[in-house]
């Protein structure tokens, strides 16, 4: 039987909510790093990490960013980005996702001793796990709906997300999943919808993963292109590309079985 458990703990400073999900049985298999979309958390992914892992046999990781989930907020998020006492107080920087990869996740890693993970991003996470992997070591990566360039359709429905966060419902079916909603919904919100964050692109970064990749894409996203995977593609020519009809910007609650079956065979590939 698996066992899930929920805790904190203190990385770089920072108290973060961390599930780690126990392999069913004995393995040697690479833990499985869930790494959550801009509104994710711990809870909002729900019970997928530990079905995923269950069917895989796997072990797994799952934790809340900075300001999500159960983990520790940040102080003034909507006001001027600074340092104080080492930590990050207001808004985040266009660099936010480079500094998820390539500081926070390493040493969460580190701590826990996890090596060589496959990791496993949807949207903000995918494209985190897509720099992790361009210059970290890992057995796999798999992304849905990542983000390697900002498209219209992505600025378009996040300026609506704001508009229902306001007036709408967003902000109700939110709260359950955070700690301080209000600072979950405004650190990604204003970013994204920075002037300084359209010119945000990894593609030229992407040629680094030597890894096994896995990308998939709804075509019905309302966040991003198949533009996306496609230049995964040309950037990375061994990575291997689901594309789901039927399917918006989350394949794992949309096209859950197609998206388990693909995982499965990916991961038995290693």
């Amino acid at each position: 039987m698996q066992i899930k458990s929920t805790t904190k703990m203190t990385v770089l400073g920072l108290d973060l909510e961390v599930q780690s999900l126990s392999a069913p049985t004995p393995t040697d298999a690479p833990t499985l790093v869930f790494l959550h979309e801009g509104l994710g958390s711990v809870a909002l992914w729900r019970d997928w990490p530990q079905q995923l892992c269950a069917r895989l046999g796997c072990a797994g990781l799952v934790y809340s960013r900075q300001g999500y989930g159960q983990s520790q907020a940040t102080p003034d998020v909507r006001g001027a980005s600074r340092q104080v006492h080492g930590q990050r107080h207001g808004r985040l920087l266009p660099d936010y996702m480079h500094h998820e990869a390539l500081v926070v996740l390493p040493a969460l890693l580190q701590a826990l001793g996890i090596q060589r993970p496959v990791l496993l991003g949807h949207s903000d996470g995918g494209t985190i796990a897509l720099i992790h992997a361009s210059r970290h070591p890992v057995a796999g990566c798999i992304v849905m709906a990542p983000h390697v360039m900002v498209e219209d359709i992505s600025v378009q429905a996040i300026t609506a997300a704001r508009e229902d966060f306001e007036h709408g419902r967003l902000r109700q079916r939110l709260m359950p999943f955070h700690a301080d909603v209000d600072c979950a919904f405004w650190q990604w919100n204003d970013v994204w919808l920075s002037d300084a964050f359209r010119t945000f692109d990894i593609r030229t970064e992407l040629p680094g993963i030597t890894a096994p990749l896995l990308a998939i894409q709804g075509e019905a996203d309302p966040y991003g292109t198949m533009a996306q995977i496609d230049d995964i593609a040309r950037a990375v020519p061994h990575a291997q590309l689901l594309k789901l009809p039927d399917c918006g910007h989350s394949p794992h609650r949309d096209q859950a079985e197609a998206v388990a079956q693909a995982v499965q065979a990916f991961v038995g590939d290693l």
